[in-house]
């Protein structure tokens, strides 16, 4: 395996590693309770393990499915479909994983402009819809004939009325950059710090303060479609309390797992390929010493870029 630069703080396995870490995971062959589940990982296919895993167990389920686009996910090619049949897809797993939420559960589907209208037609069908959350993804290649694709959207459903949601754990903290005051010259809705004027805001479903992870970051893989840390935080916090149970049945490279781990949530992966299986594992075992959230600190979420001294720490 070639060396990465000095700077390159990318996380990788070499072959020792990757026998150790795939000792760590699991297969399901037949039912299970959900004792013997949570905190694993599942390398297996999604539709070996849907008939085995616990009824009602889950109280948040994320699901980052492959995008309906011809991809390579290592030993993996998906292929793009018609969006009817992508839709199909969609319907052939989600449905089945219905019976092991909660009826308190929130479910949180990812997708882009492409996929997005058959994420939300199947979920239409089986949860409630309760908004469409937009995330800026500042990274991508800028096109001759288009404009660019920089934007994916995450479909916040959940199984009844009765759900859960912390609005104060998703607060954001922004930079006053026209501070207003009041009459004796005092913040109006804002604080003075040695480190600069903040405001705290309420979260919308429009998030542009999310850095996707590259190759200077401790949380960055090789994984193609890694979603940032500070991502799943916002999720996880908003939409479980702790020591919940969280699932994410297209683990990839552990971003959901990791981040449960961070924030005290019990949680299960289910991932097909066994580098990135083990690659979660890894980032796992890093999560016991090593518990920041990059963009996450005192309790709040801080604009992109404002954190005082980029000190990402957690009280």
């Amino acid at each position: 395996m070639k060396s990465p630069a000095p700077r390159n703080r990318t996380l990788q396995l070499n072959e020792a590693e990757r026998s150790h870490y795939c000792q760590k995971l699991i297969q399901l062959t037949k039912p299970v309770e959900p004792a013997s589940l949570v905190g694993r990982t599942v390398c297996q296919d999604l539709f070996e393990v849907l008939d085995y895993l616990p009824i009602g167990f889950v109280d948040l389920l994320f699901v980052d499915p492959p995008y309906n686009l011809s991809k390579r996910f290592n030993q993996q090619t998906v292929k793009r479909r018609s969006l009817s049949d992508y839709e199909t897809w969609v319907d052939s797993w989600l449905s089945r994983l219905i019976p092991i939420l909660k009826p308190d559960a929130s479910v949180y589907l990812c997708g882009d402009w492409q996929s997005s209208p058959a994420l939300y037609a199947v979920a239409s069908q089986h949860f409630i819809i309760r908004n469409r959350i937009t995330w800026e993804r500042e990274k991508g290649r800028g096109a001759k004939t288009n404009w660019k694709n920089c934007a994916e959207d995450i479909w916040f459903c959940t199984v009844s009325e009765n759900y859960y949601f912390n609005a104060e754990a998703v607060q954001l903290k922004r930079q006053v950059r026209a501070p207003y005051t009041d009459v004796q010259g005092l913040p109006k809705d804002w604080e003075r710090s040695p480190n600069g004027n903040f405001r705290l805001t309420a979260a919308s479903n429009l998030w542009t303060d999310i850095t996707v992870p590259f190759w200077s970051m401790p949380e960055n893989t090789n994984h193609p479609t890694q979603k940032p840390e500070k991502l799943l935080a916002k999720i996880i916090l908003a939409s479980s309390p702790p020591g919940a149970v969280v699932l994410d049945p297209f683990l990839g490279s552990g971003t959901t797992s990791v981040v449960s781990k961070k924030l005290d949530r019990q949680f299960v992966g289910v991932e097909l390929d066994e580098y990135y299986a083990c690659l979660a594992e890894k980032r796992l075992e890093l999560a016991e010493s090593e518990r920041q959230i990059q963009g996450y600190g005192d309790r709040v979420f801080w604009e992109r870029n404002s954190l005082p001294l980029q000190k990402y720490t957690q009280s």
